[in-house]
């Protein structure tokens, strides 16, 4: 009997032990931590796949953000990047309120003659930027919800800088994505060491005004960024189309990039994400390709990103600049976050984004953008054939560009 009680001790006492070297689920960085959060501050959509592995918050409150992702359940690591700070503040930041998200709808342009953020006559600065409320800080609508899909709705009225009025609905359906479904969209094998994630997003804006948006007026367009947590070790992969002509990619949106942070290899624009140095790209919609994606080689996440593309549409330059040509903008950005010139930064983050082209919609006329975000974890040679499949080159290319 004494043998058999030690024997339980010792299996109780391992037992134990086990359970204190597993993950603390309550830690900042799981996606457990990032859904209590949000809960205690929203009634937020969890939408689930069949195996409850790959979960997706969705939250209408906060302008129908997709919030975070995981691929693990609850003890699994949050990808997309939350700005808990912005949620303490006492009072809303007049140009923008910055909640963070993983897949968050933006409105364009930002810039230029048909500016959403400028009043009309304003100087293009910073002290005259103001986000619209419908992408800022109001609640949406919620329409319907199940455990795999969501719509959200929003009606608004904005002004752009030419003095055009312009009435939206604007609505977004988002759904999450079984394995099944991900290989069939990307085209590729799930290996057995794979953890995967993914979700859509429709996303609508709709002419509910009386007057037609046109090339003298102006047009909005949709724009959809991804914020995610960088490494000292991330990199954002871009493809593009090789031989055609024109520029492959502006690099100079907040000051020319330095040529150490960017690379272009295999063709695609690699460019380093670790939220150090402030930086912008955009890809025109000739020289883009409808796949991005990133490799953090720290946390061996793959993510990839697919959209809607269309090469011979008019892309709204978002340039803050009202003298620009105002339809010879970019149709795929990539964001790295760093230091202001007075040493605050809000991040740090990076983003992935993908733009509509301009909608130039009759009364009653609707125009969408799909986008969808996909994760991946697992061994790194099951990753290198979905980044070789996908993305056109390795990870061992990705990897080794910056060091």
């Amino acid at each position: 009997m004494k043998a058999i009680q030690v024997s339980f001790i010792a299996l109780l006492m391992t037992g134990l032990n086990a359970c204190n070297t597993k993950t603390d689920i309550t830690a900042e960085g799981t996606f457990r931590y990032d859904l209590e959060f949000l809960k205690a501050r929203d009634s937020v959509i969890v939408l689930k796949s069949n195996d409850g592995n790959g979960q997706v918050i969705v939250s209408p409150k906060y302008q129908a953000k997709v919030f975070t992702s995981t691929a693990e359940g609850l003890s699994g690591k949050s990808f997309g990047w939350i700005n808990y700070k912005t949620f303490l503040a006492k009072q809303p930041d007049a140009h923008m309120n910055a909640y963070g998200g993983e897949d968050r709808l933006w409105l364009g342009p930002e810039g230029g003659r048909f500016s959403l953020f400028f009043k009309p006559g304003t100087k293009m600065e910073f002290d005259n930027w103001h986000t619209p409320p419908a992408i800022d800080n109001q609640s949406w609508g919620l329409v319907s919800t199940t455990d795999k899909k969501v719509s959200l709705v929003n009606n608004t009225q904005m002004q752009n800088y030419a003095g055009t009025e312009l009435t939206i609905k604007l609505q977004r359906d988002i759904e999450i994505l079984e394995p099944e479904v991900i290989k069939q969209l990307l085209n590729i094998e799930l290996g057995t060491t794979i953890k995967s994630v993914g979700f859509s997003t429709t996303n609508t804006i709709i002419n509910s005004g009386n007057n037609a948006w046109d090339k003298i007026g102006g047009a909005p367009c949709l724009w959809n960024l991804d914020m995610f947590t960088p490494s000292p070790k991330t990199v954002i992969v871009v493809p593009y189309q090789e031989g055609v002509a024109g520029k492959i990619a502006t690099t100079d949106y907040f000051g020319e990039i330095a040529k150490d942070r960017i690379a272009y290899k295999n063709g695609a624009l690699l460019f380093k994400a670790d939220g150090k140095s402030r930086g912008k790209l955009g890809i025109p919609p000739n020289r883009a390709k409808n796949i991005t994606g990133s490799y953090d080689d720290v946390s061996q996440v793959l993510t990839i990103t697919l959209f809607d593309l269309d090469s011979k549409a008019d892309y709204l330059n978002q340039e803050w600049k009202p003298d620009t040509e105002p339809f010879t903008g970019d149709a795929v950005n990539a964001y790295n976050d760093g230091p202001l010139a007075n040493g605050t930064q809000m991040g740090p983050f990076y983003e992935i984004e993908s733009v509509s082209p301009a909608a130039f919609l009759k009364p009653g006329e609707q125009l969408s953008h799909k986008h969808s975000v996909f994760h991946f974890t697992g061994e790194k040679p099951e990753l290198n054939k979905i980044a070789l499949k996908t993305l056109g080159i390795s990870l061992n290319d990705i990897t080794t560009t910056f060091k």
